[in-house]
């Protein structure tokens, strides 16, 4: 297979350099050029137009979000943004991410080289996964110890798993949410789609820390229901989405009549914190059949294992088709397990939420 072409567009000469040679030194990967603002991009890239963009948001003569807009406008390619974690970032990465950017990767103010070093295997499958988005046209180094790949740990180093039996079905409902690459976009379709009086939500997207807060308080700002950073002990209720904060795991407990969610610190889970196979194990313990399981978009295979789980208690389990995915993998892996009762639209998500069913019920009437 061919490599993945990749163009670099930042104001930062020493961000150029480490990006360009840490990306170059990757199987599979290969920087054709970089440039310091997106008017230089643009005359680069029309002799050879990359695979995927690399792309800072504040430079000078044209801004990241801009040419953004501009691309998927006229030429949409798969876009990876790279920006600083700071408060004002994270929200105008937000506003670049809704513009139709397919991941974040971060970099910090200190120490650039041996954060984006330390995070070469993030890098990577955040080029892979953009390689493969399927967008739409808009309206107007070898040897070295940082080539080690980590062992990919399972839920069990987070959440045991439990012998015992889920507790009886009721009429309440949590609907448990995981989504990685496209996710964003894929969340803001479902979410502002909703009415108040919706089940509680429990939500993990694979978002790096410092952003998730962001982009809470984004969707919170577009929709009818309230959307918050999930802190220790949240409880879940009614008209209320909780997104796990980046870098820490989150899951769902039950405390008598009520649901709350724990934020734990913890290891990697199928490369990934949070991890949606760590949410989806928490919820089939505590919820079992009275939870609705959802996987959306999304690199990898995160979540897959979590929601058969989740199936195995009588939970309905449900998977975003291909066609309207933009990356098909967490589905395609859970589907594949056979953990999914049914695959459907992402248009078709926001009514199953509204409706609720459980899974005897969904089945009976299809």
């Amino acid at each position: 297979m061919a490599d993945i072409k990749v163009f670099i567009v930042d104001d930062s000469a020493v961000v150029r350099q480490v990006l360009t040679s840490l990306l170059d030194s990757l199987p599979g990967i290969a920087v054709i050029g970089a440039a310091p603002d997106p008017i230089f991009a643009l005359k680069r890239m029309e002799t050879d137009w990359p695979d995927v963009i690399v792309l800072d948001i504040e430079m000078p003569r044209m801004d990241g979000i801009t040419f953004l807009k501009k691309l998927m406008h006229e030429h949409p390619t798969p876009v990876v943004i790279c920006s600083t974690l700071t408060a004002k970032g994270a929200e105008v990465t937000m506003q670049a991410m809704s513009a139709g950017a397919v991941d974040i990767i971060t970099k910090p103010t200190v120490n650039l080289k041996g954060f984006l070093q330390d995070s070469r295997t993030l890098l990577a499958d955040a080029i892979k996964a953009a390689s493969h988005a399927r967008l739409k046209r808009s309206s107007p180094s070898s040897g070295s110890q940082h080539n080690e790949v980590k062992p990919k740990l399972t839920a069990d180093s987070v959440i045991l798993p439990s012998g015992l039996a889920p507790m009886s079905e009721t009429t309440d409902r949590v609907i448990a949410i995981g989504t990685s690459t496209g996710g964003t976009q894929a969340l803001e379709y479902v979410l502002t789609r909703l009415p108040r009086n919706v089940p509680g939500i429990v939500i993990v997207q694979h978002m790096p820390e410092a952003f998730t807060a962001a982009f809470a308080k984004r969707l919170d700002s577009l929709s009818q229901i309230n959307v918050k950073e999930a802190e220790q002990n949240d409880r879940v209720i009614p008209g209320l989405a909780l997104i796990a904060p980046g870098g820490k795991h989150m899951l769902l407990r039950r405390s008598g009549a009520q649901y709350r969610v724990e934020i734990k610190e913890g290891p990697l889970v199928s490369r990934h914190r949070p991890s949606v196979d760590v949410l989806f194990r928490s919820t089939a313990q505590s919820a079992g059949r009275n939870a609705i399981g959802i996987i959306m978009t999304g690199m990898g295979d995160d979540g897959a294992r979590g929601l058969k789980e989740l199936h195995e208690t009588g939970a309905l389990t449900v998977a975003q088709d291909e066609a309207s995915c933009v990356v098909y993998g967490m589905p395609k892996e859970a589907v594949k397990l056979g953990a999914t009762d049914v695959e459907m639209s992402l248009s078709h998500i926001p009514e199953l939420i509204i409706r609720s069913p459980s899974r005897a019920l969904f089945l009976k009437g299809r």
